[in-house]
């Protein structure tokens, strides 16, 4: 029987119980090619990282069976398919109150749309999630799920407002929270779920302060908001609410859910914050309470499952620019001059890989799944002794989650459960000052690290965008009776998922994607191995 890859690009792998293994090659396929070396090189990266995420392994499809693309597409739709208050509670919709022709207030008619707009989105309406038909899985990137590459259409929840909704806007108590880390464009999701609460007819919303722990911190009270309340906080940085990781149980955050009678509650995080959400949502269906919890993906990291992008990575790469400009100009200033710039990205190297095609500046990438040597003839320090011959000068880009394998562990982690990482930055700085004064060849290193700095700023043009739909996205979920998914974008099409879905594994760069084959292309680099 030959395994399928999940949908996700998980490649044909079995993993035990007790460790990783790859499972014997299938003799109908012949995986002996770069696409089971593309995975081993992910798994080798993941393997030296202090986090590790888990690899989802999907059930078995025997490809003999004429009917195992049926089989597969059901398996899909099952998964895929939206949580709903109607799945544990027996409710009816009512018109919607949203519409951008509705001039009267709700006391007009009910606060029922006019019937001849043309804005709403059927439940039926469907986005692709895979768009590419490979021919071959040995093409870059390919994520095939049979020996074939057959073209198996896997199709995803449309985003928008409906026309049947499940709750009276004015009965509704909706509330906000922002989980983890800062992100920017935090605030302009924040500012466009309250404003379109605000258009159905929504009247009581509140901002949960500082993360989940304003569900338990009796000092901690909630914020009031309303359109003049956040007409303008799109214009800074940061969080309105406030932040913090980690927080009280699940059964203490739905009690307090129950007592503070929400019936909303819009989560802002990333994937362990998602994961978070999902447990309150489980909780909520078990108690057979009517509450939609819906997510919003935040993370500049980009690491989330399915999605093009998540909000703020577009402003991180931007922000990024500033720090490699800086290092560039010192490398270039200096006689033998080095630049040495880390960025964040705990396992995944997007924000790396994408500052560094967009700098045009940079001669080494490194990132978590990639991995590279630095000594040795094929190792880093070798090839920057040649950068300095042949250029003068170099600039070097590291994520913050890459090489951790020559770091001492700390065994520490914070509020969310992540292992904190030892720096990498500071660990190549010095081998890079160690290295050259071994062989006599004067360097002068200059080391930036803006973590920071890129992710407490303002949210550019492009992330606003994305936020103002996204916020608007999640409004509209809830009221249409979802609950426990999240809204982002999807081959340019906004959609929703299954939180189960997104929080599967995380997302990381593909070593044998076209983007990371740009990469390399741009800045000359070797492969380290």
């Amino acid at each position: 029987m030959a395994l399928a890859s999940s949908i996700n690009g998980v490649d044909l792998i079995n993993v035990r119980q007790h460790g990783r293994q790859f499972c014997p090659i299938h003799p109908l396929v012949n995986f002996r090619n770069l696409k089971i070396r593309r995975f081993e090189r992910v798994i080798r990266a993941e393997s030296q990282m202090t986090n590790p995420r888990p690899i989802v392994v999907k059930p078995e499809i025997d490809f003999n069976d004429p009917d195992w693309k049926k089989k597969f597409l059901e398996d899909f739709d099952k998964r895929f398919n939206l949580p709903h208050l109607r799945d544990v509670l027996d409710i009816q919709p009512r018109p919607t109150t949203f519409s951008l022709k509705t001039r009267g207030t709700l006391e007009v008619g009910n606060g029922a749309a006019r019937e001849d707009w043309n804005g709403f989105v059927s439940d039926d309406d469907r986005a692709l999630l895979k768009v590419i038909k490979f021919a071959s899985p040995t093409s870059a990137g390919a994520e095939s799920i049979d020996p074939d590459c057959s073209w198996v259409e896997q199709w995803v929840h449309r985003a928008g407002p409906r026309k049947q909704i499940y709750y009276e806007p004015r009965e509704v108590k909706a509330a906000i929270v922002t989980c983890g880390g800062l992100c920017p464009g935090l605030n302009d999701v924040i500012r466009q779920i309250v404003l379109t609460l605000e258009k159905y007819g929504v009247k009581n919303i509140v901002g949960i302060p500082y993360g989940f722990r304003g569900f338990s911190d009796e000092g901690l009270s909630e914020v009031p908001l309303s359109r003049q309340v956040v007409q303008n906080i799109n214009l800074t940085g940061g969080s309105f609410l406030g932040v913090s990781r980690g927080g009280p149980s699940t059964s203490d955050i739905v009690d307090n859910i129950q007592a503070k009678r929400i019936d909303m509650l819009f989560v802002l995080g990333g994937d362990g914050t998602h994961a978070g959400a999902l447990a309150i949502h489980n909780e909520c269906r078990l108690r057979k309470l009517k509450v939609s919890i819906v997510c919003v993906a935040k993370t500049i990291d980009n690491d989330i499952l399915l999605m093009d992008k998540t909000f703020g990575f577009d402003t991180a790469v931007e922000e990024a620019q500033r720090a490699i400009n800086s290092a560039y100009i010192e490398a270039r200033s200096a006689y033998h001059g080095i630049g040495l710039v880390k960025l964040m990205g705990r396992s995944s190297g997007f924000i790396a890989m994408h500052a560094s095609l967009s700098s045009g500046q940079i001669d080494i990438c490194l990132i978590p799944e990639a991995p590279f040597k630095l000594e040795g003839p094929n190792g880093v320090l070798v090839h920057l002794e040649y950068l300095l011959k042949t250029k003068g000068n170099a600039v070097i880009c590291v994520a913050e989650g890459a090489g951790q394998e020559y770091l001492k562990k700390s065994n520490t982690t914070d509020a969310s459960g992540n292992v904190v990482l030892s720096d990498i930055g500071v660990h190549v700085q010095q081998q890079i000052k160690r290295h050259f004064k071994d062989v006599g060849i004067p360097a002068d290193v200059k080391y930036i690290d803006p973590t920071y700095m890129i992710r407490a700023c303002r949210a550019n043009a492009s992330d606003a965008i994305l936020c103002t739909v996204l916020g608007q996205n999640a409004v509209h979920g809830a009221f249409a009776g979802f609950s426990g998914i999240t809204t982002g974008i999807c081959n340019t099409h906004f959609v929703y998922f299954p939180v189960t879905e997104v929080i599967a594994s995380t997302r990381y760069v593909d070593p044998n994607s076209r983007m990371w084959h740009r990469c390399l292309t741009s800045t000359g680099q070797p492969d380290f191995e």
